[in-house]
Formats: C-alpha cells, structure tokens, sequence
C-alpha cells in the first residue's frame, strides 16, 4: 500500500474541482463561489419508539443556487456525516449542470440503519425528519426537491410527500415536493430504473464512438463484453440486468456485502437478486463460485467495472491491481482522487460518476415537471400520433392494393408502427437523448484539448463553465 494520505470523499471532490478549474479563466471570486457549499442544516429530532425517546441526527446541505429548486436524495445510513453530505450536494451541483437539469445541488442524510426498526417506525422517524426540513422550506416544489438514495426507496418518498401536503394544505403543486415517488402517489413510469438505465445508455454511447473505444483497449460492442459489478442495489441491478438481456454482455461477478459469485460464462442476475431479497446475501447461492473476500473480485480480469455502491471502493491500497479497461462510475465516488491518478496514468478509462449515474436525477426532473403539469405524458399526443401514422398505412396498402403489386408489410411492422408512445416510452427516450448529448459535450472537450487528459475533467469543466455563465447571468 502507498505512504500516500488516502484523501476523503470530500477533499476528492475538491481535488477534481481543483484540477478542472486550473484550465479555466475563472476570476477567484467566482471559483471560490462555485466551489463553496452555500449552507448546512443539521437537525436533531427525538422520536417516542419502544417507550422511549429516540434521538436521531440528520443534514440536509445546499451547494449551489445558481438555479433553483436545489435537488438532491436523502440517504438512510449510520454513517452519514456532514462532509459527505456536502460533497454529495457539490457532485449533484456539477451533475445537474453537465445534464441540463434547471437545477442547484442539494443532498441530505439521517443517522439511522433502516433495518433495525420496524416500517410503522420507520414512517414515523422519516415523516418527523421531513417536518423538521419542511418547516424550513429544505423541502419544497420550488426550493429544495428530494429523491431516494441509499437505503430509502418509494415508500419514504412517499411519506414525506405526505407529510408535505399535510403541512401546506393549499399548495396545488405539492406533490412536486419529492421525486421518486410511487406511480399512484404522482410518481412517473420508468423511475426506479433510471440510474441503472442511464448506465445502460452511457456505455451505449460510449460504444458509438469507436475511437474512444480503442483508448480504452477495447473494441466492437457491448454485446459479450465481461462485466463486474459491485453492489446489486436498486442501480446495479438495474444496469447488470439491462446490460445482460438487451445488450448481450455477459456479468461474470457480482459484489455484495457477504462476499462475491463469479461465474465466466455469466451470471443470472434475476436469480442472484431473489437469492440476495431471500438470504441477506450472495453466500450459499447455487451457482457459479462463491468467494469470500468480495473486495478481491473488483481486481478480477473483465472488459468492464461498474461499482454501484459505496464511495471509495477503489483507492490507493488495490488501484495499481484493477484491471478492468473501463471503470463506469455507477455509484457516487467509488474511485478516490489518489486512485484516480495512478488508473488515469495506466490508461484505464473512467466514466465518471456525475455523468455516469445522472439517469436518476433526469428521470426525477421528468417527474417534477409531471407534477407540475399535472398530467401524465404521452396522454395528450399518443392517439393523435397514432391516427396519423394509420393514414400513412391507408396509403400506402391502397397503393399496393391499386397498383397489382401485391407486397405486403413486414409482419409487425402495422403494429409497431402505429403505437403512439406511453409514459415509460417518452421516458426513456427522453433519458436516452440526456446521456447521449451529455456524453457529447464532455467528448468534445475531452478531444480538443490536449491538456484534458480524461472525461472527468472533460465533465467538471462543461458543469462548472455552465454553472459560471448562469452566475454571470445573475449579475455576479
């Protein structure tokens, strides 16, 4: 292991701020104003359980209101601190900015394990951690917007939109308080896939362009590329099983708490998610191999690494033996800043995580519009669509039918043709069009200029260069 001071999560984001902005023509002022998280709310809240009163600590940290609402999840974890709080809210800042959501960077965290309380308490603890933020406008339609993160889902996105229109009876747009929320409660289709459907579509990007492919030591497609992935939550999941069916790449290992599967010929990944939802872990699973030391398999010999867990799981002590090619970001700061350094000097390509995971906060701005409207997507077009592309089939079967030639349609040509496209259709393609235009403009960067040697930096300068205009705007 190096003598090297492994950097926290916070001082790595700060490190790849810093590296981005020593390329650009930004006044002191301004960098010093980008950088800086704007405010902290700490709260600590006692709640009656089990005949006593249990007291919990909990953030909610705005970076940046370049733009507003600020938007960023609220995770559940024992863990949770307030320097990670705050980087989370800068990465989510940048993230927004490099995808083109109209919004600052906000994140917010409470102490607690889920799994050690029962659901009706754990409804009560979220829903008095909400009144806490929402008496202070840290949750609102049009000023601080949650979303799920580690360890909260639908459920308590659900319970604090509650708990928000329970407070501000009158507020017409009050389910736009939170994203992430379930389909009946004003959530939208396609949401809880997102992040792991944004993974999808990044790598299917990258793989268009066949001379960053090359960089990276690959070549061809996605189509039988071996992947590990570290951490089958709701985003890894998501990402190993779309990767899997619909791109035909094979997840030779899965990485979870209990250790690792390995399997070279690939691994069933709905399988191994109802082993993990029924054991607790991946530990007696029937297939492939079991091994313990599940940090080992991140070193694993595959074509691409995807960690979609925790931050800092490839740092200085087993950067130098990672040999994956590509490294796609899945999580929020999975490689450290040191790390960072000695894979970009050995050429290994990294995806980086404000680009790579954006699939849930652009699918949550989706929502938030949604809300906002109040009407579903697709419902006013579909059918117009439809009866436009059936007077184009009219024509064209008259044609044959007038002209004696006697073709025919492919067979479910009429049928594909003629569908208008639902929510959860409009919904990826709205993804689909984000990640690529994203991926572009750090592209560009990333090529035209030779002192931007990965697509990191190529990330923080198109979000930061966007994030200074807006303040520019405003007048600073």
């Amino acid at each position: 292991m190096s003598d090297v001071k492994e950097p926290t999560f916070r001082e790595s984001v700060d490190l790849m701020f810093n590296r981005a902005v020593a390329l650009m023509d930004l006044s002191p002022g301004l960098e010093e104003k980008i950088r800086v998280c704007n405010a902290t709310y700490t709260v600590r809240f006692g709640v009656r359980l089990r005949g006593s009163i249990h007291t919990f600590t909990g953030y909610r940290s705005v970076h940046s209101e370049h733009m507003e609402p600020v938007k960023g999840g609220i995770r559940f974890a024992m863990d949770v601190n307030q320097d990670e709080v705050e980087a989370l809210a800068a990465l989510m800042t940048f993230k927004c900015a490099l995808v083109e959501t109209p919004f600052g960077g906000s994140k917010g965290g409470l102490c607690i394990d889920p799994r050690e309380w029962d659901e009706h308490e754990l409804e009560r603890i979220t829903r008095r951690f909400a009144y806490e933020l929402i008496k202070r406008d840290l949750i609102h339609p049009s000023q601080n917007v949650p979303a799920p993160d580690m360890g909260t889902g639908e459920r308590e996105m659900a319970w604090i939109a509650d708990q928000y229109r329970r407070m501000n009876t009158t507020d017409i747009n009050g389910n736009a308080c939170v994203t992430g929320k379930p389909i009946h409660a004003g959530g939208i289709k396609g949401r809880v896939e997102a992040t792991g459907r944004g993974v999808q579509y990044a790598l299917r990007e990258f793989f268009r362009h066949p001379e960053d492919v090359a960089i990276a030591q690959l070549s061809g497609k996605l189509a039988d590329k071996r992947i590990v992935v570290q951490g089958l939550g709701n985003v890894g999941y998501h990402a190993a099983k779309f990767l899997s069916e619909e791109d035909g790449a094979r997840i030779v290992g899965v990485i979870e708490r209990d250790g690792a599967i390995t399997d070279p010929d690939g691994i069933d990944i709905d399988a191994l998610r109802d082993w993990i939802a029924a054991h607790g872990g991946v530990r007696g699973y029937g297939s492939g191999t079991y091994v313990e030391n599940g940090a080992a398999v991140l070193e694993t010999e595959c074509d691409i690494l995807i960690p979609a867990a925790l931050e800092g799981v490839i740092n200085l002590s087993n950067a130098e033996r990672i040999r994956a090619p590509l490294i796609i970001e899945a999580a929020n700061g999975p490689v450290t800043a040191g790390a960072d350094e000695i894979l970009r000097k050995r050429g290994t390509i990294i995806i980086p995580d404000m680009y790579a995971n954006a699939g849930g906060v652009t699918v949550s701005y989706f929502e938030w519009v949604k809300n906002l409207s109040h009407i579903r997507f697709g419902r006013m077009q579909r059918r117009q669509e439809e009866a436009r592309h059936q007077v184009i089939v009219d024509e064209l079967e008259r044609l044959s039918a007038d002209s004696g030639v006697g073709w025919t349609l492919s067979p479910g040509f009429k049928e594909r043709y003629l569908r208008g496209a639902d929510e959860l259709e409009l919904v990826r393609s709205g993804l689909d069009d984000t990640m690529r235009t994203a991926y572009q403009a750090m592209r560009q960067i990333w090529h035209s200029r030779e002192d931007v040697p990965d697509l990191r930096v190529a990330a923080y300068l198109v979000s930061i260069d966007r994030i200074a205009q807006s303040y520019r705007a405003k007048g600073l």
